[in-house]
């Protein structure tokens, strides 16, 4: 039995991918195998001696300690793409809330008293001040193109808006899945100089924290607006709240309220809605214990933000998983250590990421404790997995 503890309340449609005969699941789960969770902050927690895998239903794993997990040799798995629409869709809430000035609006018109004649009164009186503009014909830029920024890209383009990308590490199929109506820029200074509106869909780590800064709000237009629903920090706020107070920008939405954010008139600040829709919390625990699912039962991994995509169809009698540094002559330790012993393989897979190294070796006969042992000592190993069932 494999067992899974949760850290946070997870999708019912999720855990049901668990089989109640081969998985025990739940928040009090002891000794777990692996970890299912959503916003704890795992930074300050114990590790248990025996976990194998780490799976966050969403996107970013800032709540996680990836370089621990890493140095033990512990996969970390998340759900790119899962929750794409749902930020997707609160993207376009905020282009229209921001475009037709509706937060100011709305407060003005919660704010009128008197009879219904003298509030109509108000209203044609007032409202001039909270025209707005239309879509069509303005200029979106999007920096980061992964799942959710080239979904945004899309939909600006459908909207009408003309669209300009950046995204240094932009894949392949990544690209196939952009339309090729989006532009490309060469740089973030680039994008800045022509959009605006600017939509921010990239990770927080050292080179995106505080992306956008003084010197880079510079170059925006006093009539753009930024859009954050990505990550907290990617945007320093001091720098904006400066910004509009100058007349130097229109507008600034995020996800991430503040002290200094939160009563600005010129700032709305959600209560970190991006993935808050149930169809995007499903489609997250249903992928994320898919991918523990198959990394316990088969030892494959898909969608790890720290290990290689390794992804095997299970041949032979035995599978050993085995995590380690990415140094030389790991692997011909490895099989040297089988055919010593006698060993027949039957399929080996070596892939590498950074500095952690993945290999997934099927044999023809059951693998010898002394020979598990041998491979688990050898200096660099991080962990090592027997799978036979």
């Amino acid at each position: 039995m494999f067992k899974v503890l949760t850290l946070n309340q997870i999708s019912p449609l999720g855990l049901e991918r668990f089989p109640k005969e081969r998985f025990v699941v739940g928040p009090e789960v002891k000794d777990p195998d692996a970890i299912m969770l959503r916003s704890f902050k795992m930074h300050d927690m114990a590790l248990p001696a025996g976990l194998k895998a780490v799976g966050r239903a969403g996107a970013g794993v800032n709540n996680i300690p990836v370089a621990a997990m890493s140095a033990r040799g512990i996969p970390v798995f998340n759900a790119p793409g899962a929750n794409a629409n749902a930020v997707k869709e609160l993207v376009v809430a905020g282009l229209l809330i921001a475009a037709r000035n509706l937060r100011g609006a709305w407060e003005f018109a919660q704010g009128l008293q008197g009879s219904d004649a003298e509030i109509g009164r108000a209203v044609e009186a007032g409202k001039k001040a909270y025209a707005g503009f239309e879509l069509p014909g303005r200029t979106l830029g999007v920096v980061g193109l992964g799942a959710i920024g080239r979904m945004v890209a899309n939909v600006g383009l459908l909207l009408g808006m003309k669209v300009v990308g950046f995204d240094p590490e932009l894949t392949v199929e990544g690209a196939w899945q952009l339309s090729a109506e989006v532009r490309k820029a060469a740089s973030i200074e680039e994008l800045l100089r022509q959009v605006d509106f600017v939509s921010f869909h990239v990770p927080l780590v050292d080179a995106t924290r505080h992306m956008i800064n003084a010197e880079r709000l510079r170059l925006l237009r006093p009539s753009a607006t930024i859009l954050n629903f990505a990550r907290e920090g990617i945007v320093d706020d001091g720098a904006v709240l400066a910004a509009l107070d100058a007349g130097h920008l229109h507008g600034y939405l995020c996800d991430f309220p503040t002290n200094q954010l939160k009563n600005h008139p010129k700032v709305l600040a959600l209560p970190h809605l991006g993935a808050s829709t149930q169809e995007a919390e499903d489609n997250c625990a249903v992928m994320v214990a898919d991918e523990l699912r198959d990394f316990l039962e088969h030892g494959n991994i898909r969608y790890s933000v720290n290990f290689p995509d390794v992804v095997v169809a299970r041949e032979g009698v035995c599978r050993l998983s085995v995590a380690n540094a990415n140094v030389p002559n790991m692997v011909g330790q490895i099989s040297t250590a089988m055919a010593q012993a006698g060993l027949n393989i039957h399929n080996l897979v070596n892939k590498s990421r950074g500095d952690v190294a993945y290999t997934l070796v099927d044999l023809d006969s059951p693998l010898p404790d002394a020979v598990y042992k041998q491979i688990a000592s050898i200096p660099g190993v991080m962990s090592v997995r027997r799978i036979t069932a």
